[in-house]
């Protein structure tokens, strides 16, 4: 995660993770513009790369090395990535609407999204035909194809796959998938020919944008592959094995894959943009749309009026560049430059074989150097993305010079002309005046506090549950709240707080909160209030107010499912972003349901709820070193809440139970043994790991609260045994939201795995043992 010291002034909002946004996050990521925050949002995490795409489906590459790391390339970028999709747009207000967040306020909008099949308007290819856009969501489909291709019964006979659509994307498709399934075959022992493919296309040619040289090519290579190749073919209704087209044919099909008949997304039709008969936004020569400054399009999604593209990915390539320059125009109050597509542009469509036919305009030429020349232009441009710069933006130095610069810059403009001149941000003069005073010297004390104003707006968006206990809260605002404890019960009380440890406020919140309710669930108690304690950077009113709408959005989304009512808080200025709570729970004063740290018996089992490694996984994060996937997996995990978890163990006998936080699984494991006066056996290659945590923490990344955690390696019988194993330094890795660890006896304990699984702890494993305490001091014994 980029530092940043600078006020935010301006939010530019890029949909979509196409290859015009991520050639722009890079052109920001070198050349940084001066207040203004980036948001990326996106389905998917790992953008694929098109021109790659089709060596992937034939095995020549990795998943790897063919999809760009848009989480990396986001936290390069200083970007805030939003996982999420985007189903609609309110000009009105400037906010884009998602599915599964708060709106996200934007001044400057992009959109750069792959199209969509238009399968709808056929009937049947909706359920059984496989679109190949959006590319990033065929991954899994295809998937299911090689594993439905392998274990297809030889008493069925030939499994026939076809692809409709004729052109370069659809020859090259079906010979990748051909190449790489009939090899797929062969290793098996199997026939290729048990594998028959159909290629179906509505004009009266293939590769109709190509000059006949090309095309007469690949009709052979078809011909010679023994391909089914149909032209003036226009399907209108896919059938379960069959496909029937407009003259009355019908072909065998056992799967189906489209490609094409693209268009926009449907969510795009209530914006008001203007669009095409296709339903994709219409540019000027700028990117600019047609009717709304405020909002640019690029790549396919994107429709060039001055002279209709064909939906190749050349173009959104070049287009990252113009369109990168046209929003820092823009959002500067500049004159915008024009994009001027090439008229002619070369071509490298595979064969599927490691050959490649190379078209331009009416030239052609083939061969095995051909597909190298393509592989090493393919390698060249993903390694922009892959090899990034180091920038140690951690550095103090840097850090402070480069953030005062700026703002120095930013402040002298203000003061001189009362506003941004057209070099920098245009600003009104009301934001010039909040500008001065977010950069300035803030107050300390009460005039650190967030006005009023901002508060009332921010929390007046959020429906906190109510309780019939709590008597005064945010419903009634007063200087305290007051809560009834009802009888017969005892409160439990804690407090968590934390700076902000990764850039989506909303996911953030989430995590925030859902780690304060631990301590509560552990031990078994019912969460009754919470108070807030927020710090927030100064900014505008508006980025403040969006900040924290979009923060207390997450966390109430999770307050409100644990049946905790919000009650009231503090909101100040800081340097950094950061959010706890103190939370009141309540449990039966009797105590007989009180789940507490001791309480361990010999011959219990040590159960784990979640897999470990968030320390070393954010740690990494921090530097851009952690895969975008990995960070996602740790994110879901750690806003699974323990709530369902807690009652399962109790349900189960759990004889002592606690969360993982920052003292690692050791260190709480240790919290155990010593108030239940027994010793643990802990089985290593049992422990649930979080996806890259072994990888981050070989390569020497590990959370600054690491090497306090290390300390307690005192606490293990036999570590000099294992302290080479990969898994080893994890055992003191620090938790944010982490599982619930607890013992639970033996007879209990399959059941208790099989329900807590059921509930969606799928990492729940048995990591070990509970036995007497012995003569030796260490009471953590290590097993394999």
């Amino acid at each position: 995660m980029k530092p940043s010291d600078q006020p935010v002034l301006r939010d530019l909002v890029l949909v979509g993770g196409g290859h015009s946004h991520v050639g722009v996050l890079r052109m920001f990521a070198m050349k940084p513009e001066p207040g203004v925050r980036i948001t990326v949002i996106c389905t998917d995490i790992d953008t694929p790369y098109s021109g790659m795409l089709p060596g992937y489906i034939s095995g020549h590459y990795s998943f790897d090395e063919v999809h760009i790391d848009l989480g990396r390339l986001c936290a390069f970028a200083g970007a805030r990535l939003y996982h999420d999709a985007v189903v609609g747009i309110d000009r009105k207000t400037q906010t884009v609407i998602c599915k599964n967040r708060p709106p996200v306020a934007y001044d400057l909008l992009s959109i750069n999204m792959g199209s969509t099949p238009q399968v709808q308007q056929v009937e049947g290819a909706q359920t059984l035909a496989v679109p190949v856009k959006p590319i990033a969501q065929f991954n899994q489909r295809w998937l299911a194809l090689l594993d439905k291709a392998r274990q297809w019964p030889a008493h069925r006979g030939r499994m026939t796959i076809a692809v409709v659509g004729g052109g370069a994307g659809g020859v090259e498709l079906l010979l990748s998938m051909q190449y790489r399934l009939r090899n797929e075959l062969k290793a098996l022992g199997r026939s290729p020919e048990d594998l028959k493919f159909v290629l179906l296309s509505s004009g009266e040619t293939i590769l109709p944008t190509h000059n006949p040289g090309v095309r007469a090519r690949f009709a052979k290579v078809l011909q010679e592959r023994n391909v089914d190749v149909h032209t003036q073919a226009e399907v209108v209704q896919v059938s379960p094995g069959c496909l029937h087209t407009r003259d009355g044919r019908t072909f065998d099909a056992d799967e189906t894959m489209w490609v094409t008949q693209a268009g926009g997304p449907a969510w795009l039709q209530s914006t008001g943009l203007s669009l095409d008969d296709k339903g994709f936004i219409q540019v000027h020569p700028s990117l600019q749309s047609r009717n709304d400054p405020l909002v640019f399009a690029a790549g396919d999604i994107a429709s060039f009026v001055e002279r209709p593209l064909e939906k190749a990915g050349v173009f959104a390539v070049r287009m990252a560049k113009p369109l990168a320059e046209n929003l820092r125009r823009s959002l500067r109050g500049q004159q915008l430059v024009a994009y001027k597509p090439q008229r002619h542009w070369l071509a490298l469509i595979s064969t599927g074989n490691r050959f490649a036919v190379a078209s331009r305009g009416s030239l052609g030429f083939a061969g095995g150097w051909v597909w190298r020349w393509k592989d090493r232009i393919d390698r060249t441009f993903m390694r922009r993305f892959t090899e990034l710069p180091v920038m140690d933006w951690n550095s103090p130095s840097m850090h402070r010079r480069t953030a005062f610069q700026s703002m120095g810059k930013v402040l002298t403009d203000i003061l001189a002309q009362g506003h941004a001149p057209a070099t920098r941000l245009n600003l009104t003069s009301e934001e010039s005046l909040q500008a001065i005073s977010a950069i300035a010297m803030r107050c300390g004390g009460c005039g650190a506090k967030v006005g009023s104003s901002i508060l009332s707006r921010a929390l007046g968006n959020l429906k906190p549950v109510e309780r019939p206990d709590v008597l005064i809260g945010l419903h009634s605002p007063d200087d305290a709240a007051v809560v009834r404890v009802p009888p017969g019960m005892a409160v439990v009380q804690t407090v968590d707080f934390f700076r902000a440890f990764i850039d989506d406020p909303y996911v953030f919140g989430q995590v925030a909160a859902n780690h304060a309710l631990g301590d509560i669930f552990a031990m078994g108690g019912e969460p009754q209030t919470a108070t807030a304690v927020v710090t927030v950077p100064p900014g505008l009113e508006s980025k403040v107010e969006d900040l924290l709408n979009q923060m207390m959005g997450g966390a109430i989304e999770v307050l409100n499912a644990a049946g905790c009512a919000l009650v009231g808080g503090h909101t100040g200025e800081g340097a950094e972003l950061a959010l706890g709570f103190a939370i009141n729970g309540l449990i039966d004063d009797k105590m007989d349901s009180v789940m507490r740290k001791g309480g361990m018996q010999p011959g219990d089992v040590l159960l784990l709820t979640k897999p470990i490694g968030t320390g070393t996984l954010f740690a990494a994060h921090a530097r851009y070193a952690a895969k975008g996937r990995w960070i996602d997996a740790a994110l879901k995990s750690m806003v699974l809440s323990n709530q369902s978890g807690a009652e399962i163990l109790r349900t189960h006998g759990a004889t002592a139970c606690t969360d993982l936080t920052g003292f690692g699984l050791l260190g709480h494991l240790v919290e155990m043994t010593r108030p239940s006066g027994v010793d643990a056996e802990l089985q290593l290659s049992a422990l649930p790991l979080l996806d890259g945590a072994v990888d981050c923490v070989q390569a020497g990344i590990v959370s600054s609260l690491q090497p306090a955690n290390v300390r307690l390696r005192r606490a293990l019988r036999n570590a000099d045994e294992f302290v080479g194993d990969p898994r080893y330094p994890l055992l003191f890795d620090p938790q944010t939201a982490g599982g619930l660890l607890a013992s639970v006896p033996a007879a209990q304990a399959p059941a208790c795995v099989q329900a807590l699984q059921a509930a969606g702890y799928a990492h729940t494993a048995i990591i070990g043992r509970i036995t007497a305490q012995s003569a030796a001091i260490e009471p953590v014994l290590l097993k394999t």
